[in-house]
């Protein structure tokens, strides 16, 4: 009989999983590849969600653990199939909340202020009769609406809007991490282990752009935990975006998501709306400020475009 490979080990296993939204799995005598000989309980936990694609997760017991030589089974992974009729069309979904005279985005922060610097009445004495235009004007904090954030919002040192790349910003691939539900504000690291966020945008669903002009949208809001934002930065995702007041927990005057992903050159994009419109993965996004020197956070119109299949 052969003997399998020595670098052939899988982890048996107990296992206990919550959810944050109810309910729960349990495993007996589960069996997961492994390198190497050892393995810890968070990483075979981690391994659990990411392999059974787990979402909204909230916490794994792991139980009865022991590493067995057996030869790996491998994943299979499909394929898509040939021979398809279907042809694809696009379709755009705005994320962005409109900006209006007298809105308030964040508590404390002044509301945009709207008029026009040329009236249409006014224009009539400047052009010949049947000729007339309107020329707004527009006071605004940097963030306001949905905006996006560059690390010189955070760091002196970091890049500007007008240092930004284009293709930083533009036509992403994205996928959506759904945790609309969760008994919890704080969003943690198991949420994004089922998803490969390497060089896509990471828009977090938390419906919470539900309450957008209403006194509720400001007070106890869901948002990431500082190690979540280091596993997202190990993955090395481009962006990060929520549909929340804030990416970080605002009851505190700390902002570890922030000081982590600006540090890391992960770009931030807050206050996002119509996320349940999009599908977890295949489309795009697109979030571009203007160019402004030496600021670091300015308003966009964030988008998705989704190919869909037409028979």
């Amino acid at each position: 009989m052969t003997e399998p490979a020595t670098n052939d080990y899988r982890a048996l296993f107990d296992f206990d999983v919550s959810f944050l939204n109810g309910g729960g799995i349990q495993g007996q005598d589960f069996r997961l590849d492994i390198e190497g000989e050892e393995i810890d309980d968070a990483e075979l936990a981690a391994h659990i969600v990411r392999e059974l694609r787990l979402l909204m997760v909230g916490e794994v017991g792991i139980v009865n653990k022991r590493v067995i030589r057996e030869r790996h089974k491998g994943t299979a992974v499909p394929t898509a199939p040939s021979g398809s009729e279907a042809s694809n069309s696009r379709m755009l979904v705005d994320l962005s909340h409109v900006v209006e005279d007298g809105m308030t985005t964040y508590p404390g922060l002044p509301a945009p202020r709207i008029s026009d610097f040329l009236s249409r009445e006014q224009s009539r004495s400047r052009y010949e009769p049947g000729t007339e235009f309107q020329i707004g004007l527009i006071e605004m904090c940097s963030n306001t609406g949905t905006y996006l954030d560059t690390p010189f919002h955070r760091y002196a040192d970091g890049h500007d809007l007008a240092m930004l790349p284009l293709e930083r910003v533009a036509d992403l691939e994205a996928v959506v991490v759904d945790v609309e539900g969760s008994t919890t504000r704080a969003i943690d690291l198991q949420a994004f282990l089922p998803y490969d966020v390497r060089n896509k945008a990471v828009l977090i669903r938390t419906g919470w752009s539900r309450h957008w002009g209403s006194e509720s949208y400001f007070h106890n809001h869901p948002f990431l935990t500082e190690a979540a934002a280091l596993h997202i930065v190990e993955q090395k995702a481009a962006l990060v975006g929520i549909d929340s007041l804030n990416i970080d927990d605002t009851d505190t005057g700390t902002r570890p998501v922030h000081s982590i992903l600006l540090a890391a050159g992960i770009l931030l994009c807050e206050h996002l709306t119509n996320l349940d419109q999009l599908p977890t993965a295949g489309f795009r996004f697109s979030a571009v400020p203007v160019m402004v020197r030496g600021m670091g956070t300015f308003p966009v119109r964030a988008y998705a475009s989704v190919e869909s299949l037409i028979d």
